[in-house]
């Protein structure tokens, strides 16, 4: 599994060095100020979408929810991270509120939030059918339902159970992926990966579930704790391997109870020929497969317990038999002192993912643009869940970023897209899992703390 070491930065043109105190940090959206805390770095790098862009950097690119905004655009390096134990590791889960009336996600200008869907149970994972309909899978009461804009007005008005009895479900894909009549959709339960006969406009399974691969690890994890019991599904462009994530039993143990764990599993459809597709990634929720060059790519949770600003979460492409340092390393050859001492011949193989995102987020579901409703710039970018904080003293996450790619390489840095969640006293009313992009081309986001599915649309 060695790899050799490797990173994608951006070419920087120019660096732009302020002192301590306020500044002004110009956003995409024309609209927000962000204040930022001393050493604040401004760079402005060449960036693969957009010519120039304000970026934070260094300590402000850290941040929390109070410096969040549509616009604001963060560059996290390996050079910038603490010592461990930097900060004592904080214990400051969200503190749950109710949706204030009227009240809607903060997206860019030019874009417009509603809602599409409401009232759901625990919806986690979305993704859009060749036909147009918008799968849910909902993970707590093992349900996938179909929802169905019928009337085009950009609300769902009609919700159908697709099936159930589903054991702590979550990715959810169709096969042959790409194709417009697939033949099956695919379901991953947290110990299981099943499949339906399918075709277009099935709003009910036909048939019984098909058990394709019947041994994925799995312990006593519960939907809201207790281990990673996600499970992510993606086919590669030739539809010849299924990519299964698994996260790890633990939050940076190297015990038996981690074998076949903190990896991204591969077989082939009918379930058959297992190998370990790239290993030490603690927790790779979402995966997807990047349209330009058939690149598999995951959105992943670090470890915990190291402090406010370690370790960062982070959206990478993956090498195959990669190993990327759980539980042994961090970000390169960054040793986790918990496991001090221990294998030093992995030290010069750890990968540095593409994009760190900030410690602590949640990073969950992926998606990448390839839509047509978008301005065009937004062609291939990638679009990421952030659930979230509960191991940091100022929250970060609770909100949706973009990550933007151009031909499979990563700028480096990433730019707060939905945001809103958190109220001005801390407290949370929403938490993005996952994101599709609809038939339409708006993009779909599942809350499973508000049991809504919002849609973004671009407004001309």
């Amino acid at each position: 599994m060695k790899t050799p070491f490797s990173s994608v930065l951006p070419v920087a043109v120019g660096v732009l060095v302020l002192g301590a105190g306020a500044i002004a940090v110009s956003c995409a959206s024309g609209s927000d100020t962000v204040k930022a805390v001393t050493n604040t770095v401004v760079e402005t790098v060449t960036a693969p979408v957009e010519t120039t862009a304000n970026i934070l950097t260094g300590t402000a690119a850290f941040g929390d929810y109070t410096t969040d905004a549509p616009g604001v655009k963060r560059k996290i390096t390996p050079a910038d991270l603490p010592k461990p134990y930097s900060t004592e590791s904080a214990n400051n889960g969200p503190k749950w509120a109710a949706k204030p009336a009227g009240a809607l996600p903060k997206v860019p200008a030019g874009f417009v939030a509603s809602e599409f869907a409401g009232g759901l149970d625990n919806p986690r994972y979305v993704t859009t059918a060749p036909n147009g309909d918008t799968f849910i899978v909902e993970s707590n009461p093992g349900r996938v339902k179909v929802l169905r804009d019928t009337n085009n007005d950009g609300k769902s008005d009609e919700t159908i159970t697709f099936a159930e009895g589903f054991t702590r479900p979550f990715g959810l894909a169709f096969y042959p992926a790409n194709d417009p009549n697939p033949k099956y959709v695919y379901v991953a339960n947290t110990g299981s990966v099943v499949r339906y006969a399918y075709k277009n406009g099935d709003s009910k399974a036909t048939g019984t579930a098909e058990m394709i691969v019947d041994n994925i690890p799995t312990g006593n994890e519960q939907v809201g704790g207790g281990g990673h019991w996600t499970r992510d599904i993606a086919f590669s462009r030739d539809n010849k391997t299924m990519f299964v994530s698994v996260g790890s039993r633990s939050n940076v143990s190297d015990g038996p109870s981690e074998d076949r764990r903190a990896v991204i599993l591969s077989f082939t459809p009918d379930g058959k020929n297992e190998s370990i597709y790239a290993s030490g990634i603690r927790n790779p929720v979402g995966i997807a497969i990047e349209p330009a060059t058939g690149k598999l790519w995951t959105s992943v949770n670090e470890r915990d317990q190291l402090g406010d600003n370690l370790v960062p979460d982070y959206v990478t492409s993956v090498k195959q038999g990669g190993f990327y340092g759980w539980p042994w390393y961090y970000m390169g050859a960054n040793q986790d002192p918990r496991h001090d001492g221990k294998k030093p011949e992995l030290k010069d193989t750890v990968i540095v993912p593409d994009v760190l995102i900030q410690p602590h987020s949640a990073s969950l579901g992926l998606a990448f643009y390839n839509g047509k409703q978008f301005p065009k710039d937004y062609t291939g970018n990638i679009f990421a869940a952030e659930h979230g904080s509960w191991n940091r003293t100022k929250r970060t996450g609770y909100k949706v970023v973009r990550v933007p790619v151009k031909n499979g390489v990563a700028s480096g840095y990433y730019e707060d897209f939905m945001t809103g969640f958190v109220n001005d006293d801390g407290n949370v009313w929403g938490r993005p899992v996952a994101v599709a992009v609809a038939k339409d081309g708006a993009l779909l986001v599942t809350d499973d703390n508000s049991g809504t599915v919002w849609r973004v649309a671009y407004k001309k």
